[in-house]
Order: structure tokens, then C-alpha cells, then sequence
């Protein structure tokens, strides 16, 4: 989700909080809620404090794993101290380098859909909603496609997302989920100091959809766990 060097929201935020900042926020703006913030903190976790999902995932990695928008490598690092190899790969300058600073041995500062790497994959890991890498529903066979040059024979992708119809369904304001595109389709923009990202597409995709999508570009979806509020943990494996 970064722009690289200079405009670079969470890896500038990342690098001063390695620094010794605290207290640190990236503001979010989005077109379907109220602007929020990201704490900077909460990009250093630990597994103790991840999330179930997460701590899942990660028990589901094995072979060679790519983290894909691996962000300041927490994810990387847990992986590396199991013995898992894997490689973070991610568009930010800023947290690619505090990434090697934490000590993950294996950094790439690319883009995903442009990556060409020397080797394949056993897993690649999308956390953190990470197939909003598809932007909407219309680019997923571009998506897929990639995924598909990155895997390895029998590899698999796991990743995490959310099923927004909650926003629509809230009982004290309910509104109408907007017509013209799918209701998981959100416009981003992301600024900390002077960093401003432009504003960007983001995907959230509910589970039934995923999977005949997923289906209709030679995936097979199986669902490893629900979370506590409308998100869920999958596995995409190819279809032989």
C-alpha cells in the first residue's frame, strides 16, 4: 500500500517509530465510512498480540513462503523463528527498511503485479485484507493470473477478508449498498506528515463470492476459519 520513497506514508510513519516515536497515527480516509487511523504501533505486533486469524495463517504456511505487502515484516518474523523461509515483499521503501532493520533476512521492495522472481512459491501469504491487491471484483482474473506464476505445483495462497454488508445492515441506520459496483469495492487514500498516498482501490470480498471467483480462475476455496465480526481465513489451492 506504500508509494515508494517519497511519498510513503507507512513506511515514513514505520521508520520513526523505530526511531523511538510513539504515539504515532497514519490517517485514513475512505469514501464508504468516517476517516480513521492506523496506530504505528500496532504494525510492530508480536503473535501474542495478533489476532486469531493471524496466528493461523501463520501455523498454515509451509514450504517457501512469499508475504506479499509484508509491511515491517512482524508476519516475516514469526515465520523466520519457526524455521519457515520466506521472503516479505512489499511496494514500501520505508518499510522494507525497517524490515531489514528487525532482522528479516529476505526483502524485496517490488511491486506484486510486476515481480518476476527467480524461483516459485509454496504458499504466499496475503494478510491484513491483502487481496484488496485486486482493487475490485472486474481485476481479479489479473490477480489470479499473478498468483498463479508465483506458485508453485501444489502451492497454495492464504489470506483474510472481510464481508462489508455489515455496513449496511446496522440496525440503527441502515443503508442501501451502492448499486452501480459491488458494496466491497473502497476508495483509499493514506497520509502521515507530508506523505499523502493518491487515492487507491481497496477490495473486500465476502466468502461466497471468493470462492466462485475463485473457482472460475482454477482455484479451489477452502475456508479455514471465521473471525468474530463478518471477516474469515481461507486457502486457495489450484485446481489440478
Amino acid at each position: 500500500m506504500g508509494e515508494g520513497k517519497n511519498n510513503d506514508p507507512l513506511g515514513q510513519a514505520a521508520l520513526d517509530y523505530l526511531s523511538g516515536k510513539r504515539g504515532l497515527e497514519i490517517k485514513v480516509q475512505s469514501n464508504i465510512v468516517e476517516d480513521d487511523v492506523i496506530p504505528v504501533d500496532y504494525l510492530f505486533r508480536d503473535y501474542r498480540h495478533m489476532p486469531n486469524l493471524e496466528q493461523m495463517a501463520l501455523n498454515h504456511c509451509s514450504g517457501k513462503v512469499l508475504d506479499i505487502g509484508g509491511a515491517v515484516g512482524s508476519h516475516a518474523l514469526e515465520l523466520q523463528k519457526k524455521g519457515v523461509e520466506v521472503t516479505l515483499l512489499d511496494t514500501s521503501y520505508g518499510c522494507c527498511q525497517v524490515a531489514r532493520q528487525r532482522g528479516v533476512r529476505n526483502v524485496i521492495n517490488e511491486d506484486f503485479y510486476t515481480f518476476e522472481p527467480a524461483e516459485k512459491y509454496d504458499t504466499l501469504l496475503l494478510m491484513m485484507n491483502g487481496i484488496g491487491l485486486a482493487a475490485a471484483i472486474d481485476h481479479l482474473p489479473v490477480f489470479f493470473a499473478k498468483v498463479k506464476e508465483l506458485l508453485n505445483e501444489g502451492g497454495k495462497l492464504i489470506l483474510d477478508s472481510s464481508d462489508l454488508r455489515y455496513l449496511y445492515i446496522d440496525e440503527d441506520s441502515y443503508c442501501e449498498a451502492p448499486e452501480e459496483q459491488y458494496y466491497g469495492e473502497v476508495m483509499y487514500t493514506m497520509e502521515y506528515g507530508t506523505h499523502k498516498t493518491a487515492p487507491f482501490e481497496w477490495l473486500f470480498i465476502d466468502p461466497v463470492l471468493l470462492a466462485q471467483k475463485a473457482k472460475e480462475n482454477g482455484f479451489l476455496f477452502n475456508k479455514i476459519a471465521d473471525g468474530e465480526h463478518y471477516d474469515y481465513l481461507t486457502s486457495l489451492s489450484l485446481i489440478n
